[in-house]
Parts: C-alpha cells; structure tokens; sequence
C-alpha cells in the first residue's frame, strides 16, 4: 500500500520505519539522560537536569545574567522603579517596571502585555499574577515559564531581567 506522505508517494511500511527510527532516537537520549542523573549526587543531577531546558538557555545567554542574579542574592539592588526594555511576545509586546526598596524586589508593574484578544486576556490574566509571585519570591528571574503562556513569560522575564540590570549596577 502506497500513500502520499510530504508531498511525496512512500510505502506505509517505509513511513512506519521512520516513525519507528524517530522513536528509537527519543528513547536512546531519554536512557541517556537518565543514566547520568544516576551516575550523579542529587545536587548535581538537579542543577545538570535544570541546565538543560531550552528557558535555561535562553535566560542564561545574557551576558549579564550573573551579575543580576548576584545582586538578587545579596539584596544588593538599588532602591528605585525601573523599567525594563519592551520584548515581543508575538502576540503584543510586554514591558515590566521593578520596584526596589532596601535592595529587595518588592513590586512588579506590567506596563505593556498583550491585551487584544479575550484568549490574550485570559492568559495573561492567570499567568501574569503567577510571574509576578514567583519572581519576587526569588527575588530575580530564576523562575519557570508558565505553561500556556510561554512566550508572554519569556518576554516578561526578558523585560524584568533588563530591569533589574539597571537596579544592579
């Protein structure tokens, strides 16, 4: 039996072995993966296994993550509102302000999110609160992304982390 496929005749069985080879791979990384978080202390297992998230790439490839990220740990912020830069979320742009009292993050202000749709409103009126908590509780953008609203959370981060790179140095 023979079936269109990507714009293409393939033989079911051919598409099934590429179903199968994809599967395959998966499972190889996954006994990978699990067999050095084994091999590894706890600790180290859980910050390895946290290192390889596609948002830990992304919030940790800013040059200046660690100096924010050393200040947040120090509470060596200055005392101030600072607004971050405004970040596409491909639905609308986001834009955070920081407030800072005696060094420590105390309040989050959203000044531009995206708003243009109810589906947009929704999202973001059960997401937005939910960074807003967990990023003081941190006291810096070592959170994770909500789920449902990834790319809103990314840009929320983003905007917060150029923020707090003010309020740092």
């Amino acid at each position: 039996m023979i079936e269109l496929s990507a714009r293409r005749w393939v033989p079911v069985n051919e598409r099934f072995n590429m179903k199968f080879s994809t599967l395959t791979s998966m499972l190889a990384l996954a006994a990978t993966a699990f067999f050095t978080l084994v091999s590894m202390e706890k600790a180290h297992a859980t910050q390895w296994f946290f290192s390889q998230t596609p948002e830990a790439a992304i919030m940790q490839g800013q040059p200046a993550d660690n100096a924010v990220q050393l200040a947040a740990a120090t509470g060596h912020y200055k005392d101030g509102s600072f607004t971050g830069s405004t970040y596409d979320a491909y639905y609308g742009a986001v834009q955070v302000q920081a407030n800072i009292q005696g060094g420590q993050l105390v309040g989050l202000k959203v000044l531009q999110f995206p708003n243009h749709s109810g589906t947009s409103r929704s999202i973001n009126r059960q997401a937005l609160p939910m960074l807003k908590s967990e990023v003081i509780s941190a006291q810096g953008t070592r959170v994770n992304i909500i789920s449902g609203a990834t790319l809103t959370s990314r840009a929320y981060l983003r905007s917060l982390n150029s923020a707090l790179k003010q309020a740092g140095s």
